[in-house]
């Protein structure tokens, strides 16, 4: 017996380790994908939702809009159309903050600009201040890739409506006038259907660090990107 053990030792060690990768094969193909969360109005603290959306449980998604980048050229929805993107809100003057937020967004461009899937959408909340020309010259200062990241301006009413019942980003109240003011350290994931899947803390490192975690979850639903 012990011979015969011998005669055929690599065949059983070959037949124990090809055992161990169609076990290993089975366990990951059964094992169930990790999926990010689809956020819906309901699931969101509730004081970073409108009153009139807090009762939604499904369906959410982004609203369109129609804004002006940093170029003067107009971007809506259209230009995400079937990609993930990550949304913000800041202000060029802004001496908190937004110079935190900006540096991560500009490791994020940096880290996803061999992806034409992903792209980065900024949305200016004092629209009246940050004219073209000013979002131009903030774009050129920071390194902003046009083709990748859009530093958006416009009607300041759009701006706060999508902050605010899009993106569910912002506590305050108001009506998108002159003495209405946001300010929010989120960044928003969307997925290629207008739906948001992650909330991250902009100034926080280790926050980018799972935002960038997520974005490999997300595109691994969707493998045509």
């Amino acid at each position: 017996m012990k011979a015969f053990f011998i005669q055929y030792k690599l065949f059983f060690i070959g037949f124990l380790i090809l055992s161990g990768i169609i076990l290993a094969l089975f366990y990951d193909a059964l094992l169930p994908q990790k999926r990010l969360p689809i956020f819906q109005p309901a699931m969101v603290n509730f004081e970073l939702v409108d009153s009139t959306l807090q009762h939604v449980k499904k369906f959410h998604k982004i609203a369109p809009f129609s804004l002006t980048n940093q170029n003067g050229l107009t971007v809506t929805e259209q230009d995400y159309q079937g990609k993930i993107y990550i949304a913000d809100f800041f202000f060029t003057t802004c001496p908190t903050i937004c110079p935190i937020m900006t540096d991560h967004m500009v490791q994020l461009q940096e880290a996803l600009k061999n992806d034409p899937n992903i792209l980065l959408l900024s949305h200016s909340v004092t629209p009246e201040i940050d004219s073209v020309a000013q979002l131009k010259k903030y774009a050129l200062e920071k390194g902003v890739a046009d083709q990748k990241w859009n530093l958006v301006t416009g009607d300041k009413k759009q701006i706060y409506q999508l902050a605010r019942k899009s993106y569910l980003a912002v506590q305050e109240d108001g009506d998108g006038g002159p003495f209405d003011m946001i300010h929010t350290e989120n960044f928003i994931l969307v997925d290629p259907e207008k739906r948001i899947r992650g909330f991250y803390d902009g100034t926080d490192p280790e926050a980018i660090k799972l935002l960038l975690d997520d974005l490999t979850i997300l595109k691994a639903e969707y493998p045509s990107l």
